[in-house]
C-alpha cells in the first residue's frame, strides 16, 4: 500500500464541493501534500466557507459556474489538465430534498452523470465520487456492508443510490477509474449549516444557550470525525492508482478498488442525545439539551451505522479520532475562528 496521499503529489486535481466542510478539509489535505494544482468549482459568491475561513482560495484555481452547466465541467477538467477528480458536490440536506425533490435530482443525479461523462470524455485517471450511507435506506440488519442491497425510499436517499449506481457504472460500461464512498454522518470544524446537528449545538453552546435536538433524541447515527472522511478520500484515491490490473466488465476481485463501494464510519452508532451531551461536557458549560422533537423526523431512518472493513482491508484505511476528541477539536476551531458562525 502506497502512503496516503503519494498519488496526488504533483498531480492537478478538480473538487466538486470544495466550498463545503469535507470539501473544504479535502482541499486542504491536497494542498498540504504537494498537489500540482487544485481546481475548484464555485457557482455563488460564498459568504464564508472553510475555504475561506482559512485563505485556502487564494491557493486554488476558481472555476465559476454552476456544476449542471452543459460542458462547463469537461472544460475545467481539459483546460487545467485534471488527471484525478473528487466529486463531492451535492444538495446534502434531508429536509431541503424533502421540500425540493427536483433541484435535488437535478443537482445531485444530474450532476454527477455529467461530472462522469466528463472524466470519460478526458480520459480521468483517478474519481472518487461521494454516494452516502442513506443509500442504504432502511435494512433489518446492521451494520450496513457494501453488499446489501440499495433500498432508497425518500428523494436524498434515492438521489444519492442514483449517484452511487451511475458513478460506478462508468467502470464496467467505459473503463473509467472510479470508486465510490458511502461515508457516516461527518462532524468538524468549518461545517456552517446551522441547521445541521453538530454546528447547531456548538452554536449553542458557545453563546450558552441549550442545543436544540429537532427529533425527541433517540435516532442513532455513525459519525466520522472530518479529518478522518478525508484520509479515507486519499486512502481511496491512492487505491485507485494501483489497481492498474482490473479489467471493466470482470468479476472483481478480492482486492478490487475501481468500480467499488467503500463504507467509512467510526465503528458504532450514537444516540443523537448522547452526542449532544458529550458536546455540552466537551464545552465545559452546564446546560441541558432542548428536545422538540418526537420520534424520527419524517424522511429520516432510525438507526444507521456502517461496516467499514472492506475498506480497511484494501486500504489499510481506520478512523483514529474518536467522537469525544473529535467533538474537542471542532469545538476548538469554532472558538478559533468566533465569526463562522455569524456570532
Amino acid at each position: 500500500m502506497t502512503e496516503h496521499g503519494s498519488a496526488i503529489a504533483g498531480r492537478s486535481v478538480l473538487v466538486t464541493g470544495a466550498y463545503g466542510m469535507l470539501g473544504g478539509w479535502l482541499v486542504k489535505a491536497l494542498l498540504e501534500r504537494d498537489a500540482a494544482r487544485v481546481v475548484v468549482l464555485r457557482r455563488d459568491q460564498v459568504r464564508a466557507s472553510l475555504l475561506t475561513v482559512e485563505e485556502l482560495e487564494r491557493r486554488c484555481v476558481v472555476v465559476q459556474g454552476d456544476l449542471t452547466d452543459p460542458g462547463l465541467l469537461e472544460r475545467a477538467i481539459g483546460e487545467h489538465e485534471c488527471d484525478t477528480v473528487f466529486h463531492l458536490a451535492a444538495q446534502t440536506i434531508v429536509g431541503t430534498a424533502n421540500r425540493s425533490p427536483l433541484s435535488t435530482f437535478e443537482a445531485n443525479v444530474r450532476g454527477t452523470w455529467l461530472l462522469m461523462e466528463a472524466c470519460r470524455l478526458q480520459g480521468v485517471r483517478r474519481v472518487v465520487v461521494a454516494a452516502s450511507d442513506k443509500a442504504y435506506g432502511h435494512h433489518a440488519e446492521l451494520p450496513y456492508r457494501e453488499d446489501l442491497a440499495l433500498q432508497p425510499r425518500y428523494p436524498y436517499d434515492v438521489s444519492k443510490a442514483a449517484t452511487d449506481l451511475i458513478a460506478r457504472s462508468y467502470w464496467h460500461t467505459y473503463g473509467v477509474p472510479v470508486a465510490v464512498t458511502r461515508l457516516a454522518n461527518i462532524y468538524g470544524g468549518g461545517d456552517l449549516n446551522p441547521s445541521r446537528l453538530i454546528p447547531e449545538a456548538v452554536s449553542a453552546v458557545l453563546r450558552g444557550r441549550a442545543p436544540v435536538i429537532r427529533s425527541d433524541g433517540s435516532p442513532e447515527r455513525d459519525f466520522l470525525y472530518v479529518e478522518d472522511a478525508v484520509a479515507a478520500y486519499l486512502a481511496i484515491v491512492d487505491a485507485l492508482d494501483a489497481d492498474v490490473h482490473a479489467t471493466p466488465g470482470e468479476d472483481p476481485g478480492p482486492d478490487a478498488v475501481r468500480g467499488e463501494a467503500f463504507n467509512a464510519g467510526g465503528d458504532r452508532p450514537y444516540r443523537v442525545l448522547d452526542v449532544i451531551a458529550a458536546m455540552i461536557a466537551a464545552s465545559g458549560v452546564a446546560l441541558e439539551p432542548d428536545v422538540r422533537g418526537a420520534g424520527v423526523p419524517e424522511g429520516e431512518i432510525s438507526r444507521q451505522y456502517l461496516d467499514s472493513t472492506k475498506l480497511r482491508t484494501r486500504t489499510g484505511w481506520a478512523p483514529r479520532v474518536g467522537l469525544e476528541e473529535g467533538l474537542r477539536r471542532t469545538l476548538e476551531w469554532y472558538r478559533a475562528h468566533p465569526d463562522a458562525l455569524g456570532r
